[in-house]
């Protein structure tokens, strides 16, 4: 079987030799063989593990997405995020890693646009504020015009 996980913009796994992939979604684990019947699911945040025709068993960890089987021999994983290895223990450490960069990414976004925020905020106070050459003027032909 063949086996596509991407997300967005990149293509994470492209295997043409599984022989057996094991994945959650709502209702628990499920296993895929050659010759499965078509299926679209979506998935839950999980690792997928395949086996290869030389025996090895590779893991993808997915944030979410939709897996469909086509043909009983194409198989195709659509998500957000996905971090493909060979060991289970180094995955998990991408894993942690990708979340804190994540994290990391995502408040200084924050603090981003809090500063722009607070900028047109002042920007907009200072263009409303009137200047005090201004009202002065304004004030002196308001007196003059009454006396």
């Amino acid at each position: 079987m063949r086996l596509i996980i991407a997300e967005p913009t990149r293509v994470v796994v492209d295997d043409a030799n599984v022989l057996s992939l094991r994945a959650e979604d709502a209702s628990g684990s499920f296993g895929i063989l050659p010759g499965h019947a078509d299926l679209v699911t979506a998935l839950t945040p999980s690792v997928v593990m395949w086996r290869c025709a030389d025996g090895n068993q590779h893991y993808c960890a997915v944030q979410r997405g939709v897996l469909a089987v086509h043909d009983g021999r194409d198989i195709a994983i659509a998500t957000r995020q996905a971090q493909a290895s060979d060991n289970m223990e180094t995955l998990a450490q991408a894993v942690v890693a990708r979340s804190r960069e994540m994290q990391d990414a995502e408040r200084r976004a924050r603090v981003a646009a809090t500063r722009l925020h607070t900028d047109a905020i002042r920007e907009i106070i200072r263009a409303l504020r009137p200047s005090a050459t201004g009202w002065d003027q304004a004030a002196a032909q308001i007196h003059v015009g009454r006396g």
